[in-house]
């Protein structure tokens, strides 16, 4: 789907703010509000727009640690071991990558003991993979959501 620097301007003010009404949005981008609807009803159908999510954050809802996990897969193994780790709890992004890792998960857990447990117990466990290595998360400096437009 080729993008109108109208539907840019949508989505700007909806990826900053989802719950903009279509009323605010078409005052700021000089439209009528049904424009507007209709606007971002295609690019729902046309899949651009994959759905609205409310940002928590995860130490207020008790997971305080979070860490990348680099996998290296054995070959032949991926896609089944892949289905088993999104099904751990914990796990919130799975990647695959170039590189020294061929997977790159984020996740999350309540406590360092907790995160040991989901390694170890969960993750390492689980077939498939030859080699770890996990990266606690000891800060975030900076987190954009979605893509630049």
């Amino acid at each position: 789907m080729e993008l109108d620097e109208t539907d840019r301007a949508i989505l700007r003010i909806l990826q900053e703010d989802a719950r903009t009404p279509f009323s605010e949005v078409a005052r700021r981008i000089d439209m009528s509000s049904a424009t507007v609807h209709d606007r971002v009803s295609r690019l729902e159908e046309a899949g651009v727009i994959r759905g609205y999510h409310a940002d928590i954050d995860p130490k207020a809802v008790g997971h305080g640690v979070g860490a990348f996990v680099g996998l290296r897969v054995e070959q032949g193994r991926e896609e089944d071991a892949l289905e088993r780790l999104r099904g751990i709890d914990g796990v919130r992004e799975i990647h695959l990558t170039t590189g020294e890792w061929d997977v790159i998960l984020r996740v999350v857990a309540a406590d360092t003991d907790r995160l040991r447990e989901l390694m170890f117990d969960r993750i390492a466990e689980t077939d498939g993979f030859s080699r770890s290595q996990t990266m606690v998360i000891l800060g975030t400096d900076y987190e954009q959501p979605g893509p630049p437009l």
